[in-house]
């Protein structure tokens, strides 16, 4: 049987504070789809507009790219026609916001928001259950960056 004398929460944190740069990026994106893998199915509209909102031109036409992709029609790179569009995705939203929620956390990691913040604002919306899986995605991504990655 398995000692734990920390929360897998906790554990999170401790790891994104113990890694260099490159991991703590790559442990960034994956703490933001776990949490668009628990979001309730009602709140994925909500959290979209949001993700999407402050987006800049290249984002919003790549975007627009992978909505063209999946051929809802003529995307159109602006916030309207993307939120507008995005009921329609069906199964694809979860995909549509863990693409403009990376988007959104790569422009806040490059503006230097504090990765606690963004630990902060996502880990408690997390179940216990996907926190430990994420928790082990977390331990192997120690491991990655302390055996020898480049940051």
């Amino acid at each position: 049987m398995p000692l734990c004398f920390i929360e897998p929460h906790d554990a999170i944190r401790v790891i994104a504070e113990s890694v260099g740069r490159e991991a703590r990026r790559q442990l960034l994106g994956e703490v933001v789809r776990a949490w668009v893998d628990d979001l309730p199915d009602q709140e994925l509209s909500l959290h979209y507009a949001r993700a999407i909102a402050d987006l800049d031109e290249d984002d919003l036409n790549l975007l627009a790219a992978w909505h063209a992709s999946l051929e809802v029609g003529q995307p159109i790179p602006n916030t309207d026609f993307l939120v507008g569009v995005f009921p329609t995705l069906g199964d694809n939203r979860r995909e549509a916001l863990k693409i403009a929620a990376g988007f959104r956390g790569e422009e806040a990691f490059q503006a230097g928001v504090a990765e606690e913040q963004a630990l902060s604002t996502v880990l408690p919306h997390l179940s216990r259950e996907r926190a430990i899986e994420l928790a082990q995605e977390c331990l192997q991504l120690y491991q990655w960056d302390r055996l020898g990655s480049y940051n």
